[in-house]
């Protein structure tokens, strides 16, 4: 089993030790327009009309498990894989080496095309980082988050600068980086920009993908489908989570976020992955549970528009 590759909505996304930006967004564009596979572009049918699509793989966010992740890594995998999902991204691994985590993945055939990695180890571990991210099999390195104290303009400037070095690195490696957005990346800096905004006019494309928390985003007042028109291309993950009707987070396919509008603008995002993720749920397991077997059930159309 080949840990580099596996897409949401397509099964040819590619060899992570080959991996260049440009050719895999093409190629795996061409694939979601031609391949006559579940939950990918058929083709047209009579008319023009394109069948419903469906999520070729489910993704989860470990973070959502975490206290069963801390407690037992390998058996929280074998649950996670039980309920029928492909795909994890790690939050850290728990305490243990880069090829243990790979064999628990190969046990339960689990691909882990993401890891979240703390912005400072992308500043002072790369090395070791992307050393880890070979052995595991992602394809994707994340920064997930950014401290108060470097909440300035010049502070989302420096860690922008920190975002291209890292992943013209990363590329030499096969691997690429992306950013996770929470709600404070759209709150106005005193000079009337947005941390958002500013994040991606100064990281290079080609460089620095965007992993879109959906919830985050609409939390902080932001259209996801405005972005991917604005944006096209940038945003190759997304977190599924949704929001209730007073604003907070809830299952997937529970709140008010329209996830098929979400998926059906696939094309224009670069979208290749999905998490689902639930920062605090009541019951994890319920939880994930839940945000499956609607996403499973999902089906979606393509916004050629």
């Amino acid at each position: 089993m080949s840990h580099g590759a596996g897409s949401e909505f397509s099964s040819s996304a590619g060899d992570a030790g080959a991996f260049d930006r440009r050719a895999f967004l093409g190629s795996a564009l061409a694939a979601l327009a031609a391949a006559a596979l579940p939950g990918t572009l058929r083709g047209s049918e009579p008319g023009g009309a394109l069948p419903p699509a469906r999520l070729e793989r489910i993704g989860l966010q470990l973070y959502t498990v975490r206290d069963s992740a801390a407690k037992d890594l390998d058996g929280t995998l074998a649950r996670v894989a039980k309920i029928g999902y492909d795909d994890v991204e790690f939050a850290g691994y728990q305490g243990h080496s880069a090829a243990e985590v790979r064999g628990m993945l190969d046990r339960y055939r689990l691909l882990a095309p993401s890891a979240h990695v703390p912005l400072d180890r992308l500043r002072n571990e790369l090395d070791k980082v992307l050393e880890e991210a070979q052995v595991v099999g992602h394809r994707y390195v994340v920064c997930p988050y950014i401290d108060d104290k470097e909440r300035t303009p010049d502070g989302f400037a420096d860690v922008a600068a920190a975002l291209n070095q890292a992943g013209e690195k990363a590329r030499a490696k096969g691997i690429a980086l992306a950013y996770h957005n929470h709600d404070f990346e759209f709150t106005p800096l005193p000079d009337g920009r947005k941390p958002y905004d500013l994040l991606l006019a100064l990281t290079e494309p080609d460089l620095v993908d965007m992993e879109m928390d959906l919830f985050w985003a609409t939390k902080g007042g932001a259209d996801p489908l405005a972005y991917f028109k604005q944006h096209p291309g940038r945003f190759t993950m997304v977190h599924a989570k949704d929001m209730d009707a007073a604003g907070n987070m809830t299952e997937v396919g529970k709140g008010k976020i329209d996830f098929r509008k979400i998926f059906a603008a696939r094309q224009r995002a670069g979208l290749q992955n999905v998490f689902v993720e639930h920062d605090q749920p009541a019951d994890p397991w319920a939880s994930i549970t839940d945000s499956y077997q609607y996403l499973k059930k999902l089906s979606f159309g393509t916004d050629m528009s």
